[in-house]
């Protein structure tokens, strides 16, 4: 399998302070990995590395290509980012702000395709929001607003979707479905990767990166017990994984 995203040397700074120290990962196609770690443990910095969206040392390839020399539209078209509380304006309406996600494959000037329309619906109509569509942002609550910006992720189309903590202000009906909206879009080649807090859920992914003080402690598949191990280890030996009805959860040590 080749890889999407590929980061050799990675290192980041922010300020005085090196929050990634020379990071090799390695993120394979058509599959779902996902980012855990303690708090500080440079989970977010490393998705937005991966992304492009900070200054690193190293190198990120994207598809094969340097991140780098990709152009601004053909990197948009390539890879969708679905960041933590993402601002946007109060009076844009639903369809207009998920039709923004189309402009990477438009010309200059020119008007929403047939296909970007369809995009556009069917994006909204995944996370149950196309009866909003004329709504403006600002009448939205925060569950809402989190289903919209994960609609104009997927508008885009791209081959990679990352997103950081995608389950904010969702309840846990909407959260069973984002589960399967990713596995939909899995089934269709999207290779997607996330930053999540929410370790039963991130056991449901494909891989998982295991992240501390900036280090990338462990990268493998969810179900390898040596994963789980690093998790519950990570964690401070403070839950426990296990296997119940066939899936893997994560649950409260007892002493």
């Amino acid at each position: 399998m080749s890889a999407a995203l590929q980061a050799m040397g990675l290192r980041v700074r922010l300020g005085q302070r090196q929050v990634l120290g020379g990071l090799d990962v390695c993120i394979e196609r058509g599959r779902w990995s996902c980012i855990v770690g303690p708090n500080g443990a440079g989970k977010s910095t490393l998705l937005k590395a991966l992304a492009g969206l900070l200054p690193i040392e190293g190198q990120v390839q994207c598809l094969g290509q340097r991140l780098d020399a990709l152009s601004r539209q053909e990197r948009a078209r390539r890879l969708s980012w679905l960041g933590q509380s993402e601002p946007v304006p109060d009076d844009l309406c639903v369809h207009d702000l998920v039709m923004l996600a189309r402009l990477p494959h438009q010309g200059w000037l020119a008007a929403p395709s047939e296909l970007d329309r369809r995009m556009v619906q069917t994006a909204l109509q995944a996370v149950q929001a196309w009866d909003w569509r004329g709504r403006p942002m600002g009448e939205l609550s925060g569950g809402q607003r989190q289903r919209v910006l994960l609609a104009r992720a997927i508008a885009v189309g791209a081959e990679l979707l990352l997103m950081d903590e995608p389950l904010a202000h969702l309840d846990p009906p909407h959260q069973v479905d984002w589960l399967e909206q990713v596995r939909g879009l899995k089934a269709q080649g999207t290779t997607v990767v996330t930053v999540l807090h929410e370790i039963g859920m991130a056991l449901q992914a494909d891989d998982v990166l295991v992240m501390h003080a900036g280090r990338l402690l462990h990268h493998g598949p969810c179900a390898d017990p040596a994963s789980q191990r690093a998790i519950e280890a990570v964690f401070d030996q403070r839950i426990a994984i296990h296997e119940v009805d066939g899936r893997w959860v994560a649950l409260p040590r007892v002493s």
